[in-house]
């Protein structure tokens, strides 16, 4: 048995791998899913029998959530983006707090994020999309980003109180701000939509060259009964489809 697998469409779409190459690449390697791929190329994974694992819910990720003026834009985006997720099976929409700002706290930025996800929250539920708060490191890649720690995102889906607000796990950045990958799964499991994972450091490969060692965690999602996709978002370091089947062989749990 093997965990339900996507793959980022940024990630591996480049050079002489198009969008089409990608695609069909994944069904020739058996991975059910796709993830950000342009809209142009929604239909053709549909018809591929691809399901689009996420997609972008709102437009920007340092200008997010986490601003009370925000709220009326982004509640625009996504209310248009469930209805684009509904008409092309889209599972999942990406949204972000946004960045510190004026000395913003945690306690204030868990509130204004929290009140901005309950004005589509009904919708979501209605749509049957997923709304997953992406958590992402602010030491490496994101300065500044405020949803960067377990608990912070898991106070917004609590807040939130909502089936289909949940957050984006994403192990390469929850390594590099907080480890305990496997005891932060094992306790907040039900607020987790959503997982990606990427070799640290270097973003790249799930190999034996980086830090974090996959089987065990696989294991530890498969035990908590997730039945949703993990998405491997990490850049190859050589031939992408020899990347994405040694990262397949670490998800084939018992």
């Amino acid at each position: 048995m093997g965990l339900r697998q996507a793959a980022p469409g940024w990630c591996f779409v480049r050079g002489e791998v198009t969008t089409e190459i990608f695609l069909k690449g994944l069904v020739e390697l058996g991975i059910p899913g796709v993830e950000m791929i342009d809209q142009q190329y929604w239909s053709m994974a549909n018809d591929l029998g691809l399901t689009i694992a996420t997609h972008g819910g709102h437009a920007s990720l340092t200008d997010g959530l986490n601003k009370l003026e925000n709220h009326s834009r982004i509640e625009d985006e996504l209310s248009k983006n469930i209805e684009l997720a509904k008409e092309f099976g889209i599972v999942n929409l990406i949204c972000f707090s946004g960045n510190r700002y004026d000395d913003i706290t945690d306690a204030e930025g868990i509130d204004i994020t929290a009140r901005g996800l309950e004005r589509v929250a009904k919708t979501a539920e209605s749509a049957d999309v997923m709304l997953i708060l992406e958590l992402l490191n602010s030491k490496v890649n994101h300065p500044d980003y405020q949803c960067d720690k377990t608990p912070w995102g898991v106070e917004v889906c609590q807040r939130v109180n909502s089936s289909h607000v949940k957050l984006l796990y994403d192990i390469y950045h929850m390594q590099i701000m907080e480890g305990d990958i496997i005891r932060n799964i094992r306790d907040n499991h039900q607020y987790i939509g959503h997982y990606h994972t990427a070799g640290n450091p270097g973003r790249n490969d799930l190999d034996d060259q980086q830090e974090i060692y996959y089987p065990p965690i696989f294991q530890a999602i498969a035990d908590t009964g997730y039945d949703g996709f993990v998405g491997h978002e990490f850049t190859p370091k050589g031939d992408w489809k020899a990347a994405l089947r040694q990262a397949d062989s670490l998800c084939q749990v018992t």
